[in-house]
């Protein structure tokens, strides 16, 4: 077991041995710690059939959610452990409501494992959201997570992070970072979400305005995002994907049923569409299955050949929403594109004097 293993078994050591709760100090049964651990103690479903819909399919409408915890790539210091056991989910899982209780700094995205991760650890005291100018954001900002047993969403390949980019993805990687980096000559120096294009598709962001709308006729299912309120058409008629050279930014998609799961292949992308670094290669995979009354099994294989090495596939538990996926407000009064300008033009003023 590498050192960087040994420090995070020693630091749940230490947490359940400082007895921060019952479950430091055993007593704590199996059962409630399935219930701190989220989605790792899920009820049986083996009796459970999916709702259908007019059409017969599976009924995958409503309102989705994409709050889990599990980061995309498995963390260095879980090399090699696929799945985290019962009680460092209940720890990790109490960690987090300590951090992000509303009285410290806000972690977004994967941040939120990482730094419950780091903090068990004994190797960061906290996480600062500030850039050390402008300001922080409050962890009221960090919405409670959904935790289960996995440590990566990456399914494939088995060490739970991405292949190696290839020589022109690194590149654009690299151009990507520079860009960020210099006073932007205008808004095509910036990236796409900031200029309230796109977040790209499919999008991966969990815990922060992460939700999903699906709605589904005989013909065609609709999947809209909070994000930007990207909305997808996607036809299931069979009719053939648009010529190569018609290329969009959420892609060509065409959709068919395999028994109860919908299959979705879409390819006609505009270069860095997806996580900006994408090339026109991308050819996206995803599968969406009911997983349970209120749960949803959202798989997704990426294969781009002019971006990654290999292929990759991840999948993202999502959960039923009680409530509407709420307007996303981005181009009317998009102030921050404009200041991050207004703030390029002063800085070049000012080493021009």
């Amino acid at each position: 077991m590498c050192h960087r293993c040994l420090c995070f078994v020693a630091g749940f050591s230490t947490l359940l041995s400082l007895g921060e709760s019952a479950l430091a100090q055993g007593r704590v049964p199996q059962e409630q710690i399935a219930q701190l651990s989220g989605f790792a103690k899920a009820k049986t479903v083996q009796d459970w059939t999916p709702p259908r819909a007019g059409d017969g399919h599976a009924d995958l409408q409503g309102f989705w959610s994409n709050n889990t915890a599990t980061p995309l790539e498995r963390p260095k210091e879980l090399a090699g452990r696929e799945t985290l056991t019962d009680a460092e989910v209940a720890a990790l899982k109490k960690k987090a409501g300590e951090l992000f209780s509303g009285n410290g700094d806000a972690a977004f995205v994967d941040n939120v494992f990482q730094t419950v991760l780091a903090n068990i650890n004994g190797t960061k005291s906290g996480f600062k959201s500030t850039d050390g100018e402008t300001g922080d954001y409050s962890s009221v900002w960090t919405v409670e997570r959904d935790w289960d047993n996995r440590t990566s969403l990456i399914t494939s390949p088995l060490d739970g992070r991405q292949p190696a980019l290839t020589s022109e993805g690194q590149k654009r990687r690299e151009a990507n970072a520079a860009a960020m980096k210099r006073p932007a000559a205008g808004p095509q120096d910036r990236a796409l979400q900031e200029r309230c294009i796109t977040y790209g598709s499919p999008q991966l962001t969990a815990g922060y305005q992460s939700y999903y709308q699906i709605v589904q006729t005989p013909n065609s299912v609709i999947i809209m995002t909070e994000m930007i309120h990207d909305a997808r058409l996607i036809p299931l008629d069979g009719r053939p994907h648009a010529p190569p050279a018609i290329q969009q930014w959420l892609g060509d998609s065409r959709g068919h049923w395999e028994g109860d799961t919908l299959v979705i292949d879409t390819t006609n992308y505009k270069p860095r569409s997806f996580m900006s670094v994408s090339s026109e290669k991308l050819h996206v995979t995803e599968r969406l299955s009911r997983s349970g009354p209120d749960s949803l099994k959202y798989e997704i294989t990426i294969d781009d050949p002019g971006t990654w090495t290999k292929p990759w596939s991840l999948m993202i538990p999502l959960r039923r929403s009680p409530t509407p996926v709420f307007e996303y407000a981005c181009h009317e009064g998009n102030v921050g594109l404009v200041g991050i300008l207004a703030g390029a033009r002063a800085e070049e003023s000012r080493d021009q004097r």
